[in-house]
């Protein structure tokens, strides 16, 4: 547990991390002193009349020039009054302190996980399912922090309490020590042998039921439409109330458990107590009177300690499944995030494919073998081919969403290298079958990516006439600040791929790329797009574009058009 748990911190919160445990001990040395500072007071309440005989009583008694016993109970009562207090607003700070480690730790992992899983890219996106990374991002970090990060800090001061209690009370009265000795690590040892295997079960159990939750609730809503013409919802809906039964289920068995550390304790508790109204019939005395109230002094502070540890302790092993999900992460990721650069690879004479093959992970078969093809700069391609030939996947290698498995791409004779794939991608536009569009307005989903204060209004205004868009743009209540949904749920699939081109415009690419841009659009939706496409092909001389598509009718404007075949050999120029 602790090797794993330490490769989940990066480096940079380590040395952090020693100050924050300086700061734990800080917490647990003051709620020591403040129990011993108890002790003195009790003393003064059981017997007042001896307290001179208490070295340390009487040393504070004429150093500070008390006259009167009554005047030195009550200011001695005070002064544990006012040290309490200011114990508790220091404990406070501390615990800020913690807080704010805790809570940092918690942005840097999530925000680590966020980019960790997009740099990816796209094959692993693909493959994993967004529920669950989106869990991992948005729960599982916060999980770890709240149920590895804060339990440890729990187990850390309280054991030090603990420690430092046993041994001032061992030193003190050693059978006071022995007693709560023989009361509290029996109960422990009990809960730590019944509970130890069943809380990583349930953690376990928890975590892919919610898994499936979240995956039931995501299909639910983005296949709505099937799933209401098909009557599926009562299955969707069963599979919903299966997982959320299964994490009650885990929910209910460890809120039991949770409650164990406090029956065990005051059990063992009332044990001691039992021993000691034993021991007073059996032998009477003043002594086991100081006897039982020492015994109810460290009871006091012992009791809510060991049952912290055991709760902290429960919660880290009903937690410990975050651990495995973030190790796999590089913890140190951060460091090698893409530059944001807005500089742009010069594209002035051609794109070359050479001896290019290209082979999924998980395949054992290559998409695409020793291909070849170049694209002029200005020149119209269109790419076709069956079903499973590789054409989107000739598309992402050309965006560099891709690597190829052997062979290269250059642009202008410069390979492209991960080192230029950001400057690659910022001279190229996209426009898909399906256009991502973001639940924000018209305007955001044109200019992705940038604030509304840094928008060319000018350029927005000169991409939607050349996309089309200018009357529908007009017809809006709120215009270009209209609110388009979720996907572009509230437009028409020509609408979507409108504002993709559009997009695309505003960019101002140099090479456009379009990936069955127009495959669900009806007949006339579709011609009026491959219009627009063949406007701007036109209209702009030194546009490069490639088209994907099925159908050789939408390629018709292309100056050319190159046909895949499957796990064929191509030379194209």
């Amino acid at each position: 547990m602790k090797a794993s748990f330490l490769e989940v911190i990066p480096k940079s919160f380590r040395a952090r991390g020693i100050f924050v445990c300086l700061t734990i001990f800080v917490r647990a040395l003051l709620n020591f002193v403040g129990v011993a500072a108890l002790l003195p007071i009790l003393y003064l309440i059981l017997d007042a009349d001896d307290m001179h005989a208490n070295p340390i009583l009487e040393w504070f008694y004429t150093s500070l020039g008390f006259t009167s016993d009554r005047t030195f109970v009550l200011a001695m009562s005070a002064a544990m009054v006012l040290f309490i207090v200011a114990k508790s607003l220091v404990n406070l700070l501390l615990y800020r302190i913690e807080r704010d480690y805790i809570y940092a730790l918690y942005r840097y992992l999530s925000r680590n996980l966020f980019i960790d899983y997009f740099n990816r890219g796209l094959q692993y996106i693909k493959r994993a399912n967004s529920a669950v990374l989106s869990r991992n991002v948005n729960v599982v970090c916060y999980t770890f922090v709240v149920g590895i990060l804060r339990p440890i800090a729990t187990l850390v001061c309280e054991i030090l309490l603990l420690a430092m209690l046993f041994i001032s009370i061992a030193i003190y009265n050693p059978s006071v020590a022995l007693l709560a000795l023989a009361v509290f690590i029996p109960a422990a040892a009990l809960f730590y042998s019944l509970m130890r295997v069943r809380l990583g079960r349930y953690g376990n159990i928890e975590n892919e039921a919610q898994r499936r939750k979240y995956r039931d609730v995501i299909d639910t809503y983005r296949g709505y439409t099937d799933i209401e013409i098909n009557n599926a919802f009562g299955h969707q809906l069963s599979s919903f109330d299966r997982e959320v039964d299964t994490i009650i289920g885990v929910g209910r068995k460890n809120a039991t458990i949770s409650m164990l550390p406090q029956s065990f304790t005051e059990i063992g508790l009332a044990i001691g107590m039992a021993i000691l109204v034993a021991f007073s019939v059996t032998s009477g005395g003043e002594e086991t009177k100081l006897l039982f109230g020492l015994f109810a002094v460290a009871a006091l502070r012992l009791l809510p300690s060991v049952r912290s540890i055991m709760g902290a302790w429960g919660a880290l092993r009903y937690n410990r499944y975050t651990i495995d999900i973030l190790r796999e992460a590089e913890s140190d990721s951060l460091a090698s995030t893409p530059s944001r650069t807005n500089e742009r690879l010069a594209f002035n004479d051609k794109i070359e494919v050479r001896n290019l093959s290209f082979r999924f992970e998980d395949s054992d078969h290559d998409t695409l073998l020793d291909f070849s093809l170049t694209i002029n700069k200005g020149e119209k391609v269109g790419i076709n081919g069956e079903s499973g030939a590789g054409k989107t996947t000739l598309l992402n290698l050309l965006l560099g969403l891709y690597t190829p498995t052997e062979g290269e791409i250059a642009v202008d004779g410069v390979v492209l290298d991960k080192d230029l794939l950001r400057k690659w991608q910022n001279s190229i536009g996209y426009v898909s079958q399906s256009v991502f569009l973001a639940d924000s307005t018209l305007l955001a989903n044109i200019a992705l990516g940038l604030d509304d204060s840094e928008v060319d209004m000018k350029r927005i205004e000169a991409a939607v006439e050349a996309a089309s868009l200018s009357e529908f743009v007009a017809s809006l209540p709120n215009g270009l600040q209209t609110r388009i949904g979720e996907c572009g749920s509230l437009l028409s699939g020509g609408q979507r791929q409108r504002i993709g081109i559009a997009r695309a415009l505003y960019k101002q690419a140099d090479i456009l790329f379009f990936d069955e841009a127009t495959s669900s659009l009806d007949s006339a939706t579709e011609q009026s797009i491959n219009q627009a496409i063949k406007h701007l092909s036109s209209s702009h001389k030194n546009l490069t574009i490639v088209v994907v598509a099925h159908r050789e009718s939408s390629l018709g404007y292309c100056d050319r058009i190159v046909t895949l075949e499957k796990r064929k050999k191509w030379s194209i120029v």
